[in-house]
């Protein structure tokens, strides 16, 4: 293997995510300039809704936290109103691209790596959902019940799409988790509105197809050639399954069993792996996709919170208010760097 941020030959240029790392000013097909704002549209990426799960999964690790710790409730309210908006803002946006552009949106749908972060948009819904669930029920039902059926929709599409097309193996990356996680996020609120039965059974399809998955991932970084810069941030995407499967198994069973904890520690280890690699990570220029760096680290901060609660074990307050610390610290370095991105017209335009 060479070092982790070597990049993949073999891998076209149209396996990018849809972002650029920088500001660019080039001629678009028409040869109008990129730089207008209505071309703007045509460059727009689906994983700006990455942003929103960073979000509002911070917001329901505050939420946990007040709870648990006391303070107050502005802490948690705001960025979830925050992130409420923006997706709201987002979706215009991406509706108004697919209106004009409808065979970019499409190309970008059947694309073999961009077509695994169109859940991040009914992953969106289903942590707003939870985010509001616990003092605004009324909002948050509608809201689960559009993002579990979207992610319905879209988990049995791509997995249809994955039996009846070819796909190279540098196609494969931790972005492959995203179907799959939202699935096992259906439970936690699901659990309340639809039963234990329908929650069980979208956690038991995530958690199966999570291990199949990761075993082809591990063997794609292992083996073959290193992950292009872009993807480098979705190796903490790794963290984000069995943190998000204790949640709901939580959730589901109301216990703190061996199974529980085994995906507990299970996300302890890849958040540990993935520390060990801090500087692999921050030498990469910036990308939209920094922020799958966020939401694996609500995750597991959320499971550490939840773990907290349910056993009073001083060890995970300690773990949970750390992990918190850290959360909060690198949502804040991200957002920094997109804005300093967005005011330089850096994020929607053609890929480098």
């Amino acid at each position: 293997m060479t070092n982790l941020r070597g990049t993949d030959p073999q891998m076209p240029n149209a396996t990018t995510t849809g972002e650029s790392s920088s500001a660019q000013s080039s001629a678009g097909p028409g040869g109008g300039n990129d730089n207008d704002a209505g071309a703007r549209f045509k460059h727009l990426p689906i994983t700006l809704f990455a942003i929103v799960m960073g979000l509002s999964g911070l917001a329901i690790a505050l939420e946990k936290a007040y709870h648990l710790f006391g303070g107050s409730p502005l802490w948690f309210r705001a960025p979830l109103i925050f992130s409420t908006g923006l997706f709201g803002v987002l979706v215009y946006f991406y509706g108004r691209k697919w209106m004009r552009y409808p065979e970019v949106v499409a190309a970008d749908f059947f694309h073999p790596v961009r077509m695994h972060f169109f859940p991040t948009v009914s992953i969106s819904l289903l942590l707003l959902s939870i985010g509001y669930y616990s003092y605004l029920p009324v909002l948050a039902v509608p809201l689960w019940f559009l993002g579990a059926g979207l992610q319905a929709a879209l988990t049995f599409f791509i997995f249809s799409y994955w039996i009846r097309h070819n796909f190279e193996i540098q196609h494969a990356n931790p972005a492959w988790f995203i179907p799959i996680v939202g699935n096992i996020i259906i439970p936690i609120v699901g659990v309340d509105i639809v039963g234990n039965q329908v929650a069980m059974f979208f956690f038991v399809i995530g958690l199966f197809f999570w291990v199949i998955l990761f075993a082809i991932v591990l063997y794609r970084i292992i083996f073959h050639h290193q992950l292009p810069d872009k993807f480098v941030p979705t190796l903490f995407i790794l963290i984000a399954p069995p943190a998000v499967g204790f949640i709901s198994y939580l959730r589901i069973t109301q216990n703190v069993d061996v199974i529980a904890l085994a995906l507990l520690f299970i996300g302890y280890f890849f958040t540990i792996l993935v520390f060990l690699m801090a500087n692999s990570f921050w030498r990469l220029k910036f990308f939209v996709s920094w922020w799958a760096f966020t939401f694996p680290l609500d995750a597991i901060t959320i499971a550490s919170l939840a773990a907290y609660q349910a056993t009073r074990e001083p060890f995970y307050a300690v773990v949970s208010i750390l992990l918190l610390t850290i959360t909060i610290v690198v949502i804040g370095i991200v957002s920094v760097a997109t804005l300093k991105q967005v005011r330089r017209g850096a994020i929607c335009v053609p890929e480098a």
